[in-house]
């Protein structure tokens, strides 16, 4: 059966909760592990898909990973201006991983994008050390933005977001 893309349902905030966070653990890009205050983000899908919209991979009934799709401005975006969506918080469970999942949700937030009146980029936050990611982003035609790359926590000199933009 085929990976089907679809806005997140409200019993899935938790599981895909708990897949955001743990793929992001597992992948050791949180700076502070099991103490860092952005975990609670990366679980809290009801205030994700209260502000922007959130979708899911689902196959044969089984939640893959999820994505964050934000169409513009507002309390979700961290780094889109007009004109431009953003893409946040894609992950998929490790056990899901390599079968096109990430892939699928990218390539769902950017046909959204289409569909946004006046929008005319797609950009996104990503770690230095989320290769695969972006062997996957450039994959897609994303290219590189270096003057928009920006630090979440400035008070921290070593976390620096790498951005990427894909013109539509």
């Amino acid at each position: 059966m085929d990976i089907v893309i679809r806005p997140v349902e409200p019993g899935e905030h938790g599981e895909l909760g708990e897949i955001t966070a743990g793929a992001y653990l597992g992948d050791g890009l949180l700076d502070f592990g099991e103490s860092d205050a952005y975990l609670g983000e990366l679980r809290d899908v009801a205030k994700r898909a209260a502000a922007a919209e959130v979708l899911v991979a689902v196959e044969n009934g089984a939640l893959l990973g999820g994505v964050t799709f934000v169409p513009g401005g507002g309390p979700m975006a961290d780094i889109a201006g007009p004109g431009e969506a953003e893409i946040r918080m894609l992950a998929v469970a490790r056990a899901a991983r390599g079968r096109g999942a990430g892939e699928a949700l990218v390539r769902a937030c950017l046909g959204r994008a289409r569909s946004v009146e006046g929008c005319v980029r797609v950009v996104l936050s990503t770690q230095r050390t989320m290769r695969s990611a972006h062997r996957l982003y450039e994959r897609l035609g994303f290219t590189r933005s270096p003057e928009r790359d920006w630090n979440p926590l400035p008070e921290l000199d070593d976390i620096t977001l790498l951005t990427y933009e894909l013109t539509l």
